[in-house]
């Protein structure tokens, strides 16, 4: 016979959203079934009542009434390409996981994870969504894309319309898109704008956007914004992103044409033979979609942040900078 059970909330859970920590630890319980238990009292945080937004801390007690999915163990380490691989889909996307409600799914995507097949990749999140298809069969839909070695923000259409709603929002540049990346040396201006046009061009390591001249053929116009938050002497600055238009590899193409190369970007990062990577950073790409602010398919607004990759965690650290200053 199911019965209740009392679970305490651990030290690395601290913060974490309620929703969250049950699609953490119930990844098979549905977004409704845990709003209806939610609305008729039957989940408690410490023996009151709790919606699905309430922030949990460690050593509180919830109570799990008996819900008919069983509970799963969740590996928490961080995602990267090796701890994901010997994990189901299910497992990984609701690790994922930062928002989620009946139209959206906001994930934050660790770099290194494809979000559209490729050649030679076996996994990838529009494949991986298929383990979450609802009832009517409707798999989860993308409307926007992210570089493979690209972490941070993705949104995700639970819904036909609201795949639409949102993919028309991306279009009409309704979005606010900020990243954040970390790049050798610092820009002579704190905050400037980048205008050129960009064509994609065949190489041996895959697609390579350059810079084109206007009227090019198959050149599309791509505008971004930058602004240095933070820098180390004259060799590093941290810079805020914000793309208004959508080209692929956008903002690498771009810091890279101000003289300002994304650390560890394996296509755009050109150095002379004298430079040396910063020692205890590793080598992945430093660029992060830190947040997205965009309309809701039923009106108002998701405004939602992604921590950063451990990668960036730790050149932040190296590098002194603070990340909590950033997110007013």
């Amino acid at each position: 016979m199911a019965t209740v059970e009392q679970r305490r909330v651990e030290n690395d859970e601290a913060g974490l959203r309620l929703d969250r920590w049950f699609k953490l630890h119930y990844p098979g319980l549905g977004f409704g079934h845990l709003q209806k238990l939610l609305r008729s009292g039957q989940i408690r945080v410490d023996g009151g009542r709790a919606k699905s937004d309430t922030r949990i801390q460690p050593g509180q007690m919830i109570r799990v009434p008996p819900m008919g999915v069983d509970a799963k163990s969740i590996d928490s380490r961080p995602l990267t390409a090796n701890t994901m691989r010997d994990r189901h889909d299910a497992d990984v996307l609701a690790q994922m996981v930062v928002y989620e409600d009946e139209k959206v799914i906001v994930f934050n995507k660790p770099a290194g994870l494809a979000v559209q097949g490729g050649s030679g990749l076996s996994r990838h999140v529009d494949k991986m969504l298929e383990a979450w298809r609802n009832r009517k069969g409707e798999k989860p839909r993308l409307v926007h894309r992210l570089d493979r070695d690209t972490s941070g923000i993705l949104v995700v259409a639970r819904t036909r319309g609201a795949a639409i709603s949102l993919t028309k929002a991306f279009r009409e540049r309704e979005t606010k898109k900020h990243y954040w990346a970390i790049v050798k040396g610092v820009p002579a201006k704190r905050d400037g704008r980048i205008s050129t046009y960009l064509k994609k061009e065949q190489t041996p390591d895959g697609d390579r956007m350059r810079i084109a001249k206007h009227g090019d053929e198959d050149a599309d116009h791509a505008l971004s914004h930058y602004r240095v938050v933070d820098q180390v002497a004259q060799n590093f600055a941290w810079l805020e992103m914000e793309p208004y238009t959508g080209r692929t590899h956008q903002l690498r193409v771009h810091a890279a044409h101000i003289g300002h190369p994304i650390l560890g970007d394996p296509k755009y990062f050109e150095h002379d033979t004298n430079w040396e990577f910063p020692g205890g950073v590793q080598k992945r790409l430093h660029l992060h979609a830190r947040r997205i602010v965009i309309p809701h398919p039923d009106g108002g607004v998701i405004d939602q942040i992604a921590p950063l990759p451990q990668h960036m965690v730790q050149t932040f650290n190296l590098f002194g900078f603070d990340d909590a200053a950033l997110d007013d």
